[in-house]
């Protein structure tokens, strides 16, 4: 059946609906939205038998729970497509960023990114600082497209050890590199819910957001120095021979940079110019910026060849993410609806009169609830009869760091989450081994977020 023609278009049909819904994002048409729902359901239904065995038994299990959820509350069915179409602006975000990879590919960036990781390094110990720092770095400007690109590079230079190795290596270094990098920058959604919830000003926050980003950091970065110091890199004799262009390298590094620091510039003038959502902001400015970009470099053949045929494959191949997160709009959905939501707000009030527990609690729940596919936002929308008074009674920027420490925790251990469904994607890992992987990074991020918290009360 994969083999079918209709399926090599699938891309055709694809950015048909993506571009309705980008369309009604800016008309707020409830008509359309209930034809992209009836569209979602169509996709999901095309796309199920493409899915791998994992995601076809995570997004039957979404929609079984959804489905019960919902027949519970005695809602009509015809309004189901209305609950089905919360997830296709992430749908919409991954279609295009390929494009964005594509123009540091063709301007050869990553080869340059893929210097700097090599040079002098005799060991994994040694890459697993540079590693992270460099995802860190790129994330803070780039966002999602970051952990992409540091990934590819990684795959590629690690061809030559084992797929367990390399695995564990690539989704602890990355995916903690990249989350803590989303605690202080201005580009992520999550942050701008905290400080929207709680009240408090970015720069009243920032110093100690950039302290708890800094010191988890080093700390990770000792342990990875530590704990992949005996798996050698390569030949160490050969890295640090390797003939190596400094002034054409920094070059090329602040050439990124720059370019990296335009691209925020733009997302932040244009979201707020047109009041945009960020995600939808990225998608919209992505393609016209990379192609620009390629024009200013005189790569733009390059960037149109390589560009077009990857685009087309990835958007073919994006069965796994459309049965995934349509089902999980469903559960999400319905979820909010439920008697559920009682049973998370009941332990929080009972250690209220224990604030160091109650903070470190309130970021637990973020972690808990990323497990079974809980969006942080959606965490933050269901604490909200919680946080309300207790912002009375402490200081908002304890709060405020909580709710972003405990946001940014999930990114690395929510096994249904954007990242760690991109990451398992690209690796052909399973999602819960990068979740266990990655949760004891994930609890000792939220337990500095709750010191620092705690000492600012």
């Amino acid at each position: 059946m994969k083999h079918h023609p209709f399926f090599r278009y699938l891309y055709v049909f694809y950015s048909f609906i993506f571009i309705i819904y980008i369309i009604n994002v800016f008309i707020v048409s409830e008509s359309l939205n209930y034809i992209l729902g009836i569209l979602s359901i169509i996709i999901l239904i095309i796309s199920f038998p493409l899915a791998s065995r994992l995601f076809k038994i995570l997004g039957g299990a979404f929609l079984a729970i959804g489905g019960f959820l919902y027949i519970s509350t005695g809602q009509p069915l015809q309004n189901v497509p209305e609950l089905l179409t919360s997830n296709l602006s992430l749908l919409a975000l991954l279609a295009m960023l390929p494009w964005m990879n594509t123009v540091v590919q063709s301007g050869r960036f990553d080869r340059s990114i893929n210097q700097l990781i090599k040079s002098n390094v005799s060991d994994l110990g040694k890459l697993y600082p540079r590693s992270s720092i460099i995802t860190h770095t790129l994330a803070a400007f780039l966002n999602l497209p970051a952990a992409t690109i540091a990934q590819e590079v990684l795959k590629t230079n690690f061809t030559s050890l084992s797929k367990e190795l390399r695995n564990s290596f690539i989704t602890t270094s990355t995916l903690r590199g990249y989350s803590l990098a989303l605690a202080w920058s201005p580009l992520e959604i999550t942050l701008a819910v905290a400080i929207f919830t709680t009240g408090v000003d970015y720069v009243s926050l920032l110093p100690w957001l950039l302290l708890i980003a800094v010191v988890t950091l080093l700390v990770d970065s000792l342990w990875g120095r530590f704990h992949y110091k005996k798996y050698s890199y390569g030949s160490g004799y050969e890295n640090k021979q390797q003939d190596i262009n400094v002034k054409e390298l920094t070059k090329k590094i602040t050439h990124l940079i720059v370019s990296l620091a335009l691209f925020l510039t733009l997302v932040i003038l244009l979201g707020n110019l047109f009041e945009l959502g960020f995600s939808l902001t990225v998608t919209l400015l992505i393609f016209p910026f990379a192609f620009v970009w390629s024009m200013i470099m005189k790569r733009s053949r390059r960037f149109w060849v390589i560009g077009w045929n990857t685009w087309k494959s990835k958007t073919n191949t994006m069965q796994n993410f459309i049965v995934l997160f349509i089902s999980l709009s469903l559960f999400s959905n319905t979820l909010n609806e439920s008697s559920f939501l009682d049973f998370i707000q009941k332990p929080i009030l009972l250690v209220s009169d224990y604030p160091f527990i109650l903070l470190f609690l309130l970021q637990a729940i973020f972690v808990f609830l990323s497990l079974f596919g809980i969006h942080p936002i959606a965490t933050v929308g269901i604490l909200t009869g919680i946080i309300t008074p207790l912002l009375a009674i402490m200081n908002p920027v304890s709060i405020a760091i909580v709710l972003i420490t405990g946001s940014v925790a999930t990114f690395t251990v929510g096994t249904y989450g954007l990242l760690v469904t991109l990451t398992s994607v690209n690796l052909e890992q399973s999602p819960y081994r990068i979740t266990l992987k990655n949760m004891p990074f994930a609890l000792f991020t939220g337990l500095i977020g709750t010191f620092v918290a705690y000492l600012l009360l």
